[in-house]
Formats: structure tokens, C-alpha cells, sequence
């Protein structure tokens, strides 16, 4: 790794989202002269081989390890100018069966690297949060504004985590920044949620499981629109402020459902209603007026273009995720 270009601690980084963000920094897309740490427990989310064109690059290095470690933490935030915190554990389902490996890594873990920051004066720290932390709304769009009510363990946790995030700014001046996205999508990402899941089923010739009446309304955002957005939040965000990454492509999972069957050519048969989950947000939906006045953000993927691209990817790429558990 150069010793001359700046250094980011990305945590998470070979997650979907992750991934997907150190690939674009270090990509044409990049800002070029930077140097990426990534900090990775590789549970079963995570692989390596999500960072695999990069491995051998020289402003790359990899360290396994766990964000809740004080002394691993602290002595890689003492070597960096700058956090980007994706490390979360992030399946309501999983959540649900149990809380307590959410509340460690998602909270704890948070502070633990928040500690770590102020103690070691890391310049800027950028927090990578959820929707789900403002729980449900029938009508209209949450601003940054809105008070945060999570239902589910998982939105729990993360809306803990970036409380942690604000107290450091206030308290002890750090400069830190919180992103809340909606749905993400694209390649590589696990198949627990549903895209990946309903794709990778549907090629494998198996029924998809639908929640309930599939009324729930979420809005859609490509994983590399949002990496797009992190990073103007992490270079033009203003400290102390959250910013929301919306997509613009709200559907119900009904909808969403069809769309996926028709990009596999598979029939209405395929689909099996299956008791709702606990406590299931009916919609979520962001203003991410915010981001675009003061950042310029605005999502490039179409989502017929971007759902296309990543039915076609996982067709194409079945060595990825047939090993994985689904």
C-alpha cells in the first residue's frame, strides 16, 4: 500500500455493498490516488471473492477480523484518514429468529470503532444506515428529520447504531456522516434477500416464497448508485448529517414478484404465499431531496436496465452462489 495516498478503513468491505464500494474506489470510477483497507470478518455474507479483481493491487489490504475488537480496531483507525462503516449484520429474518449478534455487531461494534476514531483522530467517519430505522409509513416520504421508530431487532440496532453515530459528532466533535438507503440490488449479493433469492430459485426450477398478500411497498436502488452516493456523502457531506439514497422505483413485492418471473421465464405457478412476517413493515419510502440540492446526487440505473443486468449476472455466474445456502 503507498504511504503517500489517502487511507480509508472500509469495515464490511467484502460484503454486497461493500464490495460493490471498494471496487468503485479503486475502479476508473475512483478518485485515483487513495489507499483501501478492508476490515472483514468474511461470516457467511462475506467473501473474499467479491474483492477478487482487486486482490494483488497494491492500494488494497485486506485484514480478517471483527469490528467489536478494541485492540484490532484501534490500531488500524490510528493508521487511516477516514472510516466507512458497512459492517452490519443485516437480515430481518435472521434478526428476528434472534437479536443478540445484531445488537453486538451493529451497536457494539459501531461504538467500538467510534472510540477508536475519536481516540485516534480519524478525520472522517461515514456511517452506512438503513430506511428501515424510521419503521413503516402509509403515505409520503421520510426526511432526515423524521424521528426514528425501527420494529424489527435488525432496524433496532441500526437505528441504536446511528444514534452512537450522532452522540460521537455532538460529544466529542468527530466528523461523522450517516447514509440511510433504500432496497439495494445488484450482483453479488447474498441470496437471503429477495432478488437473489427468487432469481437463484427460480433458475434452479423451485417455487419462490411470497410474503403474505406481497402488498408491502419498497422503493429500489442499484448497489452502484448507492456506492455513487456514499461517496459524495463521504467527500461533499456536511458533518453531523444524515443524508438519504433513494432509488425512485417504489413496488410491491407482488410487482417486483412478476417482474422477476418474467426475467426468468417462469410462470405464476412458481409462486408460493407463505405466512407474513413478523412485524413487516408495510412501505418504506425516502425524500432524498437533501442529498440531491446539496450533493448532486441522482440515481444513474434505470431499474428495467439495472433488474435486467442482475438476473443476467446470476444466470451467468452460477459458480458464485450455487455453493450458497438458500
Amino acid at each position: 500500500m503507498t504511504s503517500t495516498a489517502p487511507r480509508l478503513l472500509v469495515t464490511g468491505g467484502a460484503g454486497f455493498i461493500g464490495s460493490a464500494y471498494v471496487r468503485m474506489l479503486l475502479g476508473p470510477e475512483g478518485p485515483g490516488d487513495i489507499a483501501v483497507t478492508v476490515l472483514d470478518k468474511l461470516t457467511y455474507a462475506g467473501s473474499l471473492g467479491n474483492l477478487e479483481p482487486l486482490l494483488g493491487d497494491p492500494r488494497l489490504e485486506f485484514v480478517r477480523g471483527d469490528v467489536c475488537a478494541p485492540g484490532l480496531v484501534g490500531r488500524l483507525a490510528a493508521g487511516h484518514d477516514g472510516i466507512v462503516h458497512f459492517a452490519a449484520e443485516s437480515h430481518v429474518d435472521r434478526s428476528i429468529d434472534g437479536g443478540t449478534g445484531f445488537a453486538r455487531t451493529n451497536a457494539l461494534g459501531t461504538q467500538t470503532l467510534l472510540d477508536a476514531a475519536v481516540r485516534h483522530g480519524v478525520r472522517t467517519f461515514v456511517h452506512v444506515s438503513t430506511d428501515e430505522v424510521y419503521g413503516s409509513i402509509d403515505r409520503g416520504s421520510w426526511t432526515e428529520d423524521q424521528p426514528l421508530a425501527p420494529n424489527s431487532p435488525y432496524a433496532a440496532s441500526k437505528a441504536a447504531a446511528d444514534l452512537l453515530v450522532l452522540a460521537a459528532h455532538r460529544t466529542h466533535g468527530l466528523d461523522a456522516r450517516i447514509t440511510r438507503c433504500s432496497n439495494n440490488y445488484g450482483p453479488r449479493q447474498f441470496p437471503e434477500k429477495i432478488v437473489p433469492l427468487f432469481v437463484t430459485r427460480l433458475l434452479d426450477g423451485h417455487d419462490v416464497p411470497l410474503y403474505g398478500d406481497g402488498a408491502c411497498v419498497r422503493d429500489w436502488l442499484h448497489v452502484d448508485d448507492h456506492c455513487r452516493g456514499i461517496e459524495l456523502v463521504r467527500t461533499q457531506g456536511r458533518p453531523g448529517r444524515a443524508y438519504h439514497l433513494g432509488g425512485g422505483t417504489e413496488l410491491t413485492n407482488e410487482e417486483l414478484t412478476g417482474l422477476l418471473l418474467d426475467a426468468c421465464g417462469a410462470g405464476r405457478e412458481r409462486v408460493r404465499h407463505v405466512p407474513d412476517r413478523k412485524g413487516h413493515d408495510r412501505r418504506y419510502s425516502l425524500d432524498w431531496t437533501r442529498a440531491r440540492d446539496e450533493l448532486g446526487y441522482r440515481p444513474r440505473t434505470g431499474f428495467a436496465a439495472g433488474l435486467a443486468a442482475t438476473v443476467a449476472w446470476y444466470r451467468e455466474n452460477r459458480s458464485w452462489w450455487e455453493p450458497l445456502p438458500r
